[in-house]
């Protein structure tokens, strides 16, 4: 398989052979670039510098507590894998790879080191879960979960057995997780622009979308990067994430925030997992589509979301069952694969 960092490609053990030397200090380097998945429906590459994802790197170990061995779980391809790998190359170590054991469990027995840390998305959280098995990640220094907003009742089970969850923010565009439990990484900023966006500044920042300065120039502006999520500061300094602009569907005039929606359906009784996504329809501008692994009927759902404390408008109108939510190589729910199988179901 062919190694590269513009854009990144080739195999975990492929790339931190590469990292290393392209991590020694004192040297002159070409950024390297991240293509992101295109969960928006737009791949782009993102360019990031040596002295951004190393600023970045520090700052988590410092909000840590100390550097360690990571656990490699995620893919290479993406900010937060490439993270773990430049995080282990500062560290001194080479991360452990999950692929090289039967669990995370296993995993960690193997690993050595003072520190032992692991980075994971939502959707690994919720499938250890579901399979009673988040005990595996109790011996972990801090589990760092990402990519996506967790549930606050899988959060709390996850806690509830002893799993050191930090909760972090951030995309391609600040070297990954640039945000933990609501407070910035020392020298990153944020701040909430005047139609309620997120923008963030600070060392992690990257240098533009490659070969598109039209679009780096929409989202970065004096050294703030817009991010396209929604949020708000609290009076403790802790930023909140409302989802994304384009999270929110306007269904017979109502708005609903799809995030809201799909934490409702996901606490569902003969639910595994589900997810909420919107499309057009004639009578209701835009309509809520609960995408569901699991034997729960709409009905069900309907009052799934009403019991959860939200408006009975917010329901889904439409079920679609799948027998695993689709996933983008990041471990992030392909949003725009179910978007297509909900308009063919709605046109057969």
């Amino acid at each position: 398989m062919t190694t590269s960092l513009r854009p990144l490609a080739g195999t975990a053990r492929q790339l931190y052979a590469v990292l290393c030397g392209w991590l020694e200090p004192n040297q002159d380097v070409d950024p390297l670039i991240v293509r992101t998945s295109g969960s928006s429906g737009h791949p782009k590459d993102v360019v990031l510098s040596r002295a951004a994802l190393v600023a970045s790197a520090s700052a988590t170990h410092d909000r840590l507590g100390g550097q360690g061995q990571w656990l490699l779980a995620l893919s290479p391809l993406n900010v937060a894998g490439l993270q773990v790998m430049v995080r282990s190359i500062l560290a001194g170590y080479e991360p452990a790879y999950a692929e090289d054991f039967a669990t995370l469990g296993e995993a960690y027995d193997a690993m050595g080191g003072a520190r032992r840390y692991v980075s994971l998305v939502p959707t690994h959280l919720h499938r250890l879960a579901r399979a009673g098995e988040l005990g595996q990640l109790a011996g972990f220094d801090a589990m760092l979960l990402g990519g996506a907003a967790a549930p606050a009742d899988l959060l709390a089970e996850a806690r509830a057995a002893g799993v050191t969850v930090v909760r972090t923010y951030g995309m391609s565009e600040t070297s990954g997780g640039c945000v933990y439990d609501g407070l910035p990484l020392d020298g990153v900023q944020m701040r909430i622009a005047r139609d309620g966006q997120v923008h963030l500044s600070g060392a992690t920042l990257f240098d533009g979308y490659s070969g598109d300065p039209e679009g780096t120039a929409a989202v970065l502006t004096d050294g703030w990067f817009a991010t396209a999520d929604l949020g708000e500061i609290d009076d403790e300094g802790r930023l909140h994430i409302h989802g994304r602009m384009d999270d929110v569907v306007i269904s017979g005039g109502v708005n609903v925030p799809l995030p809201a929606v799909t934490e409702a359906l996901r606490r569902c009784a003969d639910v595994v997992d589900a997810f909420a996504v919107g499309v057009e329809d004639h009578e209701w501008g835009q309509r809520v589509v609960a995408c569901v692994v699991g034997d729960a009927t709409l009905e069900d759902l309907r009052d799934g979301v009403t019991a959860a404390g939200l408006s009975r408008s917010w329901a889904p109108r439409q079920l679609i069952r799948v027998d695993a939510l689709p996933l983008l190589p990041g471990g992030k729910v392909d949003r725009l694969a179910l978007h297509a199988l909900a308009e063919q179901d709605q046109a057969g």
